[in-house]
């Protein structure tokens, strides 16, 4: 029998197809159904610092408001530091996603302050997560601040979450480092059990009527699997932390590729929006009847099978082959053209 077990952040994992962090896991009915189909974990939608700032200003706004004109209101509440402020939705909603399936819960957390990251991560842990995945989501635009810095930040940030939590912790990374291939070791030496490649920048639109500035969130199509699939290719056996495939995975063929260059497992969103969440059960299948096809009995058999440590032409994920991709454009244009010449004469 076919063996799609896998293991990601020390989770041993039915099969590589994990539900990535969406708005589908923000009820438990969109869970359980999610576990249904066949995802063999789910990493809930991110908790933002920011929106847990904004909750507790306007809890303090609320209690403080008016004390001033009756002296006796103030012993009514205790201060506001007094108070237990924090994302008691969220962990709450950890704590009944875990009693309502049997797959591991990954929590996602989206800090600003290196305070923030440690205070919330810890209430997740707490609240008992299987483990955390860091959504670290920086637009860098202080022209002053050096790529040294911002990759200072990062690690700090890494390190300052392992320094407080016992569970496993992942690291979603953005494609946007001189050399990813040192980011990636050196979050791999400050521990990071494994890392999500990659998290897709959010790029506002211009609404022209309007004239303003308006949010534009777009799924991702399957080009978008290039990305993943060149970095994990190139990063697979070089480092120790597990290898997560993010964006661009839409089908059987999708996983089936990320496997072989090396990815633990493969997170699925856009096309469970677009599609359905029982599209899982179709992208099963399919990884499923490929791998009976080519007489690949397991997962661990396939995975790395094509990186580029085991490449036999290891120059593929590199710039040896930029000359090559060229040139067989400019020999598709030259075709066509002659096509075109050919279908005009007659």
């Amino acid at each position: 029998m076919t063996d799609l077990t896998t293991t990601y952040l020390g989770l041993r994992l039915r099969t590589p197809l994990v539900s990535s962090a969406s708005p589908l896991s923000q009820e438990l009915d969109g869970i359980r159904h999610l576990e249904d189909a066949g995802a063999s974990a789910i990493v809930l939608y991110s908790l933002f610092e920011e929106q847990l700032r904004q909750e507790s200003f306007e809890l303090e706004h609320h209690l403080s408001e008016g004390t001033d004109s009756f002296a006796e209101a103030a012993s009514f509440f205790p201060q506001p530091s007094e108070f237990r402020l924090g994302p008691e939705g969220y962990l709450d909603h950890i704590r009944r996603a875990k009693e309502a399936v049997s797959v591991p819960i990954i929590a996602s957390l989206n800090g600003t302050t290196v305070g923030g990251w440690t205070q919330y991560a810890k209430l997740i842990q707490e609240a008992g997560a299987d483990a955390l995945e860091c959504n670290i989501y920086s637009i860098p635009t202080d022209p002053e601040l050096t790529s040294a810095a911002v990759e200072e930040q990062y690690l700090d940030i890494l390190k300052a979450v392992k320094s407080v939590v016992n569970i496993p912790v992942a690291v979603k990374l953005s494609p946007f480092f001189s050399n990813m291939a040192n980011m990636a070791k050196r979050f791999d030496e400050a521990g990071a059990n494994g890392l999500v490649l990659f998290n897709r920048f959010y790029q506002p639109d211009i609404n022209l009527e309007e004239l303003e500035i308006q949010p534009n969130v777009l799924l991702s199509t399957p080009q978008a699997l290039r990305l993943p699939l060149t970095w994990i290719g190139i990063l697979y056996g070089r480092i120790r932390a597990n290898l997560a495939a993010t964006s661009g995975v839409h089908g059987p063929e999708d996983v089936i590729k990320l496997l072989m260059v090396g990815a633990e497992v493969t997170m699925l969103c856009s096309t469970l929006l677009r599609n359905g969440i029982n599209h899982l059960r179709h992208i099963e299948a399919g990884v499923l009847e490929w791998m009976e096809n080519h007489e690949y009995e397991s997962v661990r058999q396939m995975k790395g099978s094509m990186s580029q440590i085991r490449c036999s032409n290891p120059s593929a994920f590199e710039r040896a082959q930029y000359m090559k991709a060229v040139k067989s454009v400019q020999h598709v244009m030259l075709t066509g053209r002659e096509a075109w010449r050919i279908v005009n004469a007659e």
